[in-house]
């Protein structure tokens, strides 16, 4: 068993398959939310606590002794704006005081649209809208943070992610569930064109890797994926699965907009639009010939994401 002590801020998919991943290597792991609570059960070595990630001097006090702290922490969509920037900043100073190494789980939006290029690690920050900006903002301080010496950090980047305890998201809880209670399932933009998707699974192995070893810090890494494919190729691949078509309603922007008078969380989405209306491909080279690649296969991914709704829907 390893006696490294890890510290996993939030307690979303991201943060409970790091867990998880983690755990299966015998490491300590110590999870943190608002709550100190979570409603499953958690593998004997792991332990929850309560904790304000934005008070640093509580993070300092939980990771005193921690080698290694992911940051999967993230408030809800439509607050980023006003409580991102104070999250990452809090575990940033507080893990810096405590010496410990910081791994941040982070997404795509600070490249904005890249004029439907793949999207490398080297591109420059173009996002326009808040969300991208506050990515990029929040990017540039722990990278900051490390040149000054301050702390050693590392960061992920993840593209539009799926898989089991994955809900909110674009292949989430409502387009499961709709797939297998035989309903019309709703998705964005236009699904004949190529989008690469990270299954959630890879994305927790791929950070833990990460932290693993220290010629990743200081640097920005795509977390390796499955081969890109559009998406309808994916639904096909649940229809497989499932053994029964799925009836699918489009998105386009006129309507996000529409539905976004109403719907905080759709008008979110509408910034990100350009996702779902061009090709929109992740390079994951530059990990993939430091680490090698070990990700899962989309049809095994599906069959295993299936098999976690139909659980959780009651149908198995």
């Amino acid at each position: 068993m390893s006696n490294k002590k890890n510290i996993i801020f939030g307690t979303g998919p991201l943060g409970l398959w790091v867990m998880h991943t983690l755990a299966e290597k015998g490491a300590q792991v110590t999870l943190v939310n608002r709550k100190g609570e979570i409603g499953q059960k958690l593998p004997e070595q792991v332990e929850i606590v309560a904790g304000d990630a934005t008070d640093s001097s509580i993070v300092h006090q939980i990771c005193k002794e921690a080698d290694a702290v992911f940051h999967c922490a993230m408030p809800p969509y439509t607050e980023w704006p006003d409580k991102f920037p104070p999250l990452t900043k809090g575990i940033l100073e507080g893990v810096s005081r405590a010496g410990a190494k910081l791994i941040y789980g982070d997404n795509l939006y600070m490249y904005g649209y890249t004029k439907d290029k793949p999207i490398f690690e080297n591109l420059p920050y173009n996002a326009t809208g808040h969300k991208g900006k506050v990515r990029a903002q929040m990017a540039e301080a722990l990278l900051d943070a490390h040149k000054s010496g301050k702390i050693k950090v590392v960061i992920g980047r993840g593209s539009d992610f799926y898989g089991p305890q994955v809900l909110n998201s674009g292949l989430g809880e409502m387009f499961f569930k709709s797939a297998l209670s035989g309903k019309p399932a709703n998705l964005l933009g236009n699904i004949d064109l190529p989008h690469t998707y990270t299954y959630i699974k890879d994305f927790a192995r791929a950070l833990v890797k990460l932290s693993e070893n220290d010629k990743a810090t200081g640097q920005i890494w795509h977390i390796p994926n499955a081969t890109t494919m559009t998406t309808r190729q994916l639904v096909e691949l649940v229809e497989k699965e499932i053994g029964q078509s799925i009836k699918i309603r489009t998105a386009g922007r006129l309507m996000v907009t529409l539905l976004g008078l109403f719907n905080p969380m759709i008008k979110e989405v509408k910034e990100m639009m350009y996702e779902w209306e061009h090709p929109y491909i992740v390079d994951h080279s530059k990990y993939e010939q430091t680490f090698g690649i070990d990700v899962t296969p989309h049809e095994v991914a599906i069959k295993e994401t299936v098999a976690w709704y139909r659980q959780r829907i009651g149908l198995s």
